[in-house]
């Protein structure tokens, strides 16, 4: 396992947090609602420090003592949690603060990205809804 610090052997494993927010956001808070794009800012947040994803949640309101949280941190998985902003953390998570406490009470980094959010048009906010409304028809956001 990596310390904690990026010190010790091998690159930090991260688990990155996404939010699994209804597609009736969409026009509300298009970022919010797109996943693939939350996960993909914590990948290159990840990789900018030469730290690897190595599990990706995406939940809604979950309970911070959660075991899909803590499972991969159970088992030496993951060394630390990172979430593209705020927003995100607030939406996933029933309650962000005892999240925070969990993990420092578990010695686990908890990090947020803080990396721009893509500016959504018109036609990206449509790629966003086709991805999300058709994935059973085999659509994959290409």
């Amino acid at each position: 396992m990596g310390a904690p610090d990026g010190s010790g052997p091998g690159p930090l494993r991260v688990a990155s947090i996404a939010s699994l927010t209804p597609l009736e956001e969409l026009d509300a808070d298009p970022f919010l609602v797109d996943s693939r794009s939350q996960h993909a800012m914590c990948a290159r947040w990840a990789a900018e420090r030469g730290y690897v994803v190595t599990r990706e949640l995406l939940v809604h309101g979950l309970r911070p003592d959660h075991e899909v949280l803590w499972d991969d941190v159970d088992a030496g998985l993951v060394d630390l949690f990172v979430v593209p902003c705020d927003r995100v953390l607030n939406a996933a998570l029933r309650s962000p603060e005892a999240f925070t406490k969990e993990c420092a009470r578990r010695g686990v980094r908890m990090e947020t990205a803080g990396l721009a959010e893509p500016a959504y048009d018109t036609e990206m906010k449509a790629r966003v809804h086709r991805r999300l409304s058709m994935p059973t028809a085999g659509y994959d956001g290409c």
